[in-house]
């Protein structure tokens, strides 16, 4: 929770007056508002808490959320069987024989983002509905997504050249290659054991503008590529990334796994942190998170198979 960091007055005056005699122009004022406000979001508590931060927040206190936290959303059934997720401006405006078990604080644009991903779950959002009811149906929710998505894009932030080479080696290590390998499974991974550093340029170069493409600041003989058949159904493909290249916060090298067995990739990466050497885990669903400390080199192969070998 949020609480005492929210100041949501302006939005909820404009509610207030939206509801008086519903015109177009007063919603219009309210979503503009509600575009850079953070609400309230009543949900179950969320899972991937230790036991003391879930008893705080179930005593109504505040604890800040860990990374990976699962927020799952407490619903409202309409008559008509139909689902909607409710937001509140404050928590004056949930009755108390209406609290759920925990209540999140998330931006407005996080909301949208979760009703748009479920569309056959939920149908809109209402804030305030035990108050103000005010209704955003999909078709609002469709504009305040292109909005936000172009706000988005449109925000510019000065960088170097070199620190828009860290940025690009991230987005590549992090999001691109593993989209691309998770998608393309065995035939994806083929052509990077194939190809090797020519393979992975072309991920560096999806960064760049159009007119610098030519510009991207490593060569593919700076790249490692080896691939090890270890075991029946498990197979190691190894990328060694530009040593001189990475400093922390930053990956330097890349372990994906085919198991065969079950058809499916497994994507690890070996990254610098102001803790030591970390290794890294990135999921089918884009999701990054540190798993453990990286042992030395002798032993990384050892350790990423234990832990492909787990559940995931």
């Amino acid at each position: 929770m949020a609480e005492n960091k929210l100041d949501n007055t302006k939005l909820e005056a404009a509610a207030a007056e939206f509801v008086k005699d519903r015109q177009k122009e007063k919603y219009a004022g309210v979503m503009e508002l509600l575009e850079k406000a953070v609400v309230l979001v009543p949900t179950l508590v969320p899972q991937g808490m230790d036991a003391e931060a879930r008893k705080k927040m179930q005593a109504g206190g505040q604890v800040q959320l860990p990374r990976d936290a699962k927020i799952m959303p407490c619903l409202l059934r309409k008559d008509d069987g139909g689902q909607v997720l409710p937001i509140f401006t404050s928590m004056a405006q949930i009755p108390s024989d209406k609290r759920s078990p925990a209540v999140v604080a998330m931006p407005f644009f996080s909301c949208v983002a979760m009703v748009m991903g479920n569309p056959e779950k939920v149908e809109a959002i209402v804030l305030n509905p035990f108050t103000q009811n005010v209704v955003l149906p999909k078709p609002i929710l469709e504009v305040a997504q292109k909005r936000g998505n172009a706000a988005q894009q449109t925000k510019t932030i000065k960088v170097t050249e070199k620190q828009f080479q860290d940025l690009v080696h991230g987005r590549v290590a992090f999001y691109l290659l593993p989209k691309y390998l998770f998608e393309q499974k065995e035939e994806g991974l083929r052509s990077l054991q194939k190809e090797e550093g020519d393979f992975i340029i072309r991920f560096y170069r999806e960064v760049y503008p159009e007119g610098k493409k030519d510009a991207v600041a490593v060569s593919p003989e700076e790249f490692s590529v080896m691939t090890l058949n270890l075991t029946d159904t498990m197979q190691l493909t190894r990328v060694d990334m530009p040593s001189e290249k990475v400093k922390k916060g930053m990956c330097y090298r890349i372990y994906a796994v085919w198991l065969r067995d079950i058809q499916e990739v497994r994507y690890y990466t070996f990254e610098k942190t102001e803790q030591g050497n970390y290794i890294g885990r990135v999921t089918p669903d884009g999701r990054h998170e540190l798993v453990e400390p990286a042992p030395d080199n002798g032993a990384e192969i050892e350790a990423v198979m234990e832990l492909a070998g787990r559940t995931e």
